[in-house]
């Protein structure tokens, strides 16, 4: 299960220590002009050591295309790419071969598989997201010229959240802090309670919230191939994501009267007075804004003592070392942009092939 997608498909390969981690998209439509400095951007709001509050392991994340492009342009085959590990500290690892590591993919890999690559987490690492973000940048340049925009910022860390909703922000304001996050006061806050949280060799967790404009009618099926299923089963894929939810959510103290989105003619198209459905009824986008929630757990690798056991049962103490984040939802801000960007796309074109049959 390393391929996502139905038409618009990416495999991603490679682990954290590897010589490389990269993908395969297949099904994106020729003709499409990439804007390679857009791409490569993508992937530095993803990259390590871009602020003092994520990891300090320094990667370049230079992106090499290997096959679909010819003159910049995609051809209809597929496209290969991969970015290099530059700046792996395997022997940060040593001390853990041999000992499952709380909360992490340890022991279940272990048990599945009967081996694991240890370092870094191998596979189970959040450095596979690079290859999502690759995937979501082009999906990214497609769905631009359909006029459909997808922003994600930071809207809690920890006890830190913003009161309002998303549009009661300026989204434009999003890369101007490091945490992501478009209140510059909270941000500050968030900001302080990441630095608290790092000085102490512990994490922390949050939300990070996704708003999806442009979205025409149609998009998603009305049963097995809903399109908030679809959105959730990618948000899910994610490392460290415990909770989805779009539109209202777990938001449920209110009567049906008080939240259904009652229809109106604005000069000539349908549209709806509020959107407590999230831009999404009965599994089908309805052409309003498309907004949901991701909520991150805390990152589970922390710079402090905890009990376990080794491979053969017996109790015993870890302790990580090495660089990691304290909190991972700046840098999961674009990756959660591109898996949003993989399912809208991908939606997007079989809802076209169906008119096309």
């Amino acid at each position: 299960m390393n391929t996502f997608g139905n038409l618009f498909r990416l495999t991603s390969f490679g682990e954290s220590h590897g010589e490389a981690v990269g993908g395969i998209l297949d099904g994106c439509p020729a003709g499409l002009e990439l804007d390679m400095d857009f791409i490569q951007n993508e992937l530095d709001r993803r990259k390590p050591g871009q602020s003092r509050i994520t990891t300090p392991r320094k990667e370049s994340d230079t992106v090499v295309f290997l096959s679909g492009i010819f003159e910049g342009k995609t051809t209809g085959t597929p496209i290969a790419f991969m970015v290099k590990n530059e700046n792996q500290h395997s022997s940060d690892y040593d001390n853990l071969k041999d000992v499952f590591r709380p909360s992490h993919a340890d022991f279940t890999y272990f048990s599945k598989y009967g081996i694991r690559d240890y370092r870094g987490g191998g596979r189970s690492s959040a450095r596979e997201t690079i290859a999502r973000v690759v995937g979501g940048a082009i999906a990214k340049l497609f769905l631009k010229k359909l006029d459909i925009d997808i922003k994600a910022y930071t809207s809690q860390v920890g006890h830190i959240a913003l009161e309002k909703d998303y549009t009661r922000y300026d989204l434009s304001k999003i890369e101007d802090t490091a945490v992501r996050c478009p209140d510059p006061e909270k941000a500050e806050e968030m900001i302080a309670l990441i630095n608290e949280v790092k000085s102490k060799g512990d994490t922390i967790g949050g939300i990070i919230t996704c708003v999806v404009k442009g979205t025409p009618v149609g998009l998603g099926e009305p049963v097995f191939g809903k399109l908030h299923a679809a959105l959730g089963s990618a948000m899910l894929s994610i490392n460290a994501v415990k909770g989805f939810e779009y539109g209202m959510g777990f938001d449920v103290n209110h009567r049906g009267s008080e939240v259904n989105d009652s229809f109106f003619n604005d000069h000539g198209t349908i549209s709806t007075r509020t959107n407590n459905s999230g831009g999404i009824q009965a599994g089908i986008s309805n052409g309003q804004d498309i907004y949901f929630r991701v909520a991150f757990k805390p990152v589970s690798t922390i710079l402090m003592q905890q009990n376990t056991v080794d491979i053969r049962g017996n109790e015993t103490v870890v302790k990580a070392r090495g660089r990691h984040d304290a909190c991972v939802l700046p840098r999961a801000v674009p990756i959660v942009e591109a898996m949003a960007a993989l399912v809208i796309m991908d939606y997007y074109l079989l809802a076209n092939a169906r008119k096309t049959l």
